[in-house]
């Protein structure tokens, strides 16, 4: 099956391709933005637009390269993600191709809606060197070749690969004349500094709720949903995805969550101090910000959905309540994309929701 189609960054996609037009692209891109947005996908799509070689309007879908690129099985279009740790300690490059070839083919049958990877998972060295070999040999097919790299800040050091991490960096601030690298991350302060120093940064934004509800309606989409177990409805999945389609299918994170936003709202319905500190303590540190945020948006959907049922019940008193506390974690939202810690953002936030709900 071919990967879904790009939704949103319109505007993204009109600036690469004139950069390319112009001759201007740099070799090294850094996408970042929120989990879920679409970021790998974006990169994906700029690797096709620079491997295109119909007429008229690129990427054309109908070219040989285009063709190869939507089907995952372009071989200048290298597709590089966590995956788990090789049971072998040092595996060929060969071996780490054969692994690859099998992951992209797993998430093209889901016509690439696929979870994210597991904590567990990461870009070891064996992959970095890899990637350097792929470098330094000429295109197979394409008159160029593009490296798209999807969360990045999942590079493991590893001691006594200083050599393939010098390598790495080296590729990165010279990359060859026919070879594009686009990194994608959602916690761009957990790459290392000699990673940022030699990437152009483009930030990536949420999608708007006309293009989450263009990405609900592809035909591809409402079945890999239904087997989440999601929402039916798709006010609650545009409330629950935020602007970040990848959101709906991290669904092992989603029900953890939904259970941090119970619990705050358990912790905010109660008077027991303790039980809100206990509340706040659990979201973690400023490294854990994408499940703070994750738990934030799931609040905010269990929010609605009390209003909602207020409603239904002429409780017109409850449904302002619950109202402003939605209110309330609008604007922890926009503490939390800070460097506010996510244990102060929580304490501050469920004494407002207590005032908001009591």
């Amino acid at each position: 099956m071919p990967l879904i189609p790009v939704y949103g960054h319109a505007t993204l996609r009109a600036r690469f391709a004139s950069a390319i037009e112009r001759g201007a692209l740099p070799g090294s891109l850094l996408l970042h933005g929120p989990a879920g947005v679409g970021k790998q996908r974006l990169a994906l799509w700029l690797g096709q637009r620079l491997l295109c070689t119909g007429a008229g309007s690129r990427p054309c879908g109908e070219c040989q390269n285009c063709r190869f690129a939507l089907a995952g099985t372009h071989p200048d279009l290298h597709w590089i993600f966590p995956r788990p740790r090789p049971k072998d300690s040092d595996p060929s490059v060969a071996d780490v191709e054969a692994d690859y070839a099998d992951a992209v083919a797993e998430r093209m049958a889901a016509s690439g809606l696929y979870a994210p990877p597991s904590g567990a998972e990461g870009i070891f060295v064996a992959t970095v060197r890899a990637v350097v070999h792929a470098a330094a040999l000429a295109p197979a097919v394409a008159h160029r070749k593009v490296f798209v790299i999807g969360d990045a800040e999942r590079m493991v050091s590893q001691e006594g690969a200083d050599q393939a991490a010098n390598a790495f960096l080296k590729l990165l601030e010279e990359p060859p004349e026919n070879t594009n690298i686009v990194l994608t991350t959602s916690e761009p302060g957990a790459l290392l500094p000699t990673v940022r120093s030699r990437v152009i940064a483009v930030r990536v934004p949420r999608l708007t709720e006309a293009e989450m509800r263009a990405f609900l309606a592809d035909p591809a989409v409402p079945p890999r949903l239904a087997a989440l177990s999601l929402p039916a409805g798709a006010d609650d999945l545009l409330r629950l995805a935020d602007g970040a389609p990848g959101a709906l299918l991290a669904r092992s994170a989603m029900d953890d969550a939904l259970a941090r936003a119970r619990r705050m709202l358990d912790a905010a319905s109660g008077h027991d101090r303790a039980e809100r500190l206990r509340a706040a303590f659990v979201q973690g540190t400023s490294g854990a910000r994408g499940a703070f945020s994750d738990a934030l948006n799931a609040l905010t959907l269990l929010l609605h959905q009390q209003v909602r049922a207020a409603l239904d019940r002429d409780d017109a008193r409850a449904a302002l309540g619950a109202s402003r506390a939605a209110d309330a974690v609008e604007r922890a939202k926009e503490s939390a994309q800070g460097n506010a810690s996510p244990q102060l953002v929580t304490f501050t936030l469920l004494r407002e929701l207590e005032a908001a709900l009591r």
